[in-house]
């Protein structure tokens, strides 16, 4: 009987070390599989970087006007009895919008030489710097130089001209320079607005047979085939958006020519993403070239002037957003979107032969008295601008 109980007793504690065993081994294994599914593998890791890294997305707005033609009639009006000059009245119903914005442009046609070279108009002018400091002080910080009246005070204009460009701080301008190294740092150079990379380079095709002196062809950026590959490859991997003003065309005219047409192509498959013109004085249309890779205004017209007709006192305001994309993977895209335009219009007040009071007001802000027919050359302008671009949205925010 008490060999049975020995035997009884040692059963019960096998079967209690088999259990003691069984339950550590369980424990093991759950703890075991625990830690396992804690680790993520690299695969896991990657897929859990990816759910929280966010898209991102930067823009930048940019705000165009055409040529700044500083005729005899609007420096006289802007002379003050002092004999200082003060253009800015003339911009104040610009500066509400133009200086909102991210970039604000502008095509200085007349070189601005100064009080000590002789002030003159047509056909060679030079005109007061004041000129540049309404523009500036309306927010215009982005300024295209190369022009065909770039030599029209010689070498010596063009060197005033960029000392006092220099002498403005924040303000972007390409076109015009004073030595060759100038020049390359300037075609180089790279500019940032809101986390958007840039470049910015002007040319002109006409140099009113002007032409600069032997050796020293960085005085005014005439254009080329070969300058412009050469200049966009030194920064078109660099920048986000490479921006070209290109003073091309036939002047006076509305229709965009087979030039204009080729340049624009060209400056396209180069890599340019917005081609802003000059020269024509007049409208003309803008559009999407090459499946959307290009946005092109070809002509903004006159923004300011005195050559006396209403085509020519007429000129476009132009917004387009430039938007760069940033996916989970870090793959960066852009484009230009939401096309906006105005049209504007250059008032005065008559007195016998001469031309006062000038002002830039937007064509929905006129009057009979201002332009008798406002209404009707509003949709005739309209026309023009929307024959390539029929989605185009008009009217801006004035304030």
């Amino acid at each position: 009987m008490a060999k049975k109980k020995v035997r009884f007793k040692k059963k019960i504690w096998l079967w209690i070390c088999l259990l003691f065993i069984i339950l550590l081994g369980l424990g093991a294994f759950f703890c075991f599989k625990g830690l396992i599914s804690n680790k993520e593998r690299p695969e896991e890791k990657k897929v859990s970087l990816k759910q929280k890294k966010e898209p991102k997305e930067y823009s930048a707005k940019i705000f165009m006007v055409g040529d700044a033609l500083i005729h005899w009639g609007v420096y006289n009006d802007a002379k003050q009895n002092d004999g200082s000059y003060d253009f800015k009245p003339m911009l104040e119903a610009i500066k509400p919008i133009s200086s909102k914005y991210d970039l604000a442009y502008y095509n200085q046609e007349t070189i601005l030489g100064g009080a000590s070279l002789e002030y003159s108009s047509y056909p060679r002018f030079n005109s007061p710097q004041e000129v540049g400091d309404a523009f500036v002080d309306a927010g215009f910080n982005m300024v295209s130089l190369a022009t065909n009246h770039t030599m029209d005070k010689g070498e010596v204009g063009v060197i005033k001209s960029v000392e006092y460009w220099k002498s403005q701080e924040n303000v972007v301008t390409s076109g015009q320079w004073t030595s060759e190294e100038e020049r390359e740092a300037s075609i180089t150079k790279i500019y940032e607005v809101n986390n958007i990379k840039y470049a910015f380079i002007s040319y002109t095709i006409w140099n009113n047979g002007l032409g600069t002196p032997a050796g020293k062809s960085y005085l005014n950026n005439e254009y080329s085939s070969e300058k412009a590959a050469t200049d966009i490859a030194k920064v078109r991997d660099n920048v986000d958006f490479v921006i070209v003003a290109m003073h091309w065309g036939t002047e006076y005219s509305f229709t965009v020519d087979n030039k204009q047409e080729e340049i624009a192509n060209y400056l396209s498959e180069l890599g340019v993403d917005l081609i802003i013109g000059a020269h024509p004085h007049v409208v003309q249309t803008a559009e999407y070239i090459n499946n959307g890779k290009t946005f092109v205004i070809y002509s903004l017209g006159n923004f300011i002037s005195d050559q006396n007709e209403v085509n020519r006192f007429t000129g476009l305001a132009f917004e387009v957003t430039l938007r760069k994309n940033v996916d989970i993977e870090d793959n960066v895209s852009h484009s230009i979107i939401d096309p906006k335009a105005e049209i504007i219009y250059t008032t005065t007040i008559k007195r016998g032969s001469v031309n006062h009071n000038f002002k830039v007001l937007p064509y929905p802000q006129l009057t009979d008295a201002q332009l008798s027919n406002h209404a009707s050359l509003y949709e005739k302008y309209k026309n023009i601008v929307n024959e390539r671009c029929p989605n185009l949205t008009w009217g801006l925010t004035w304030e």
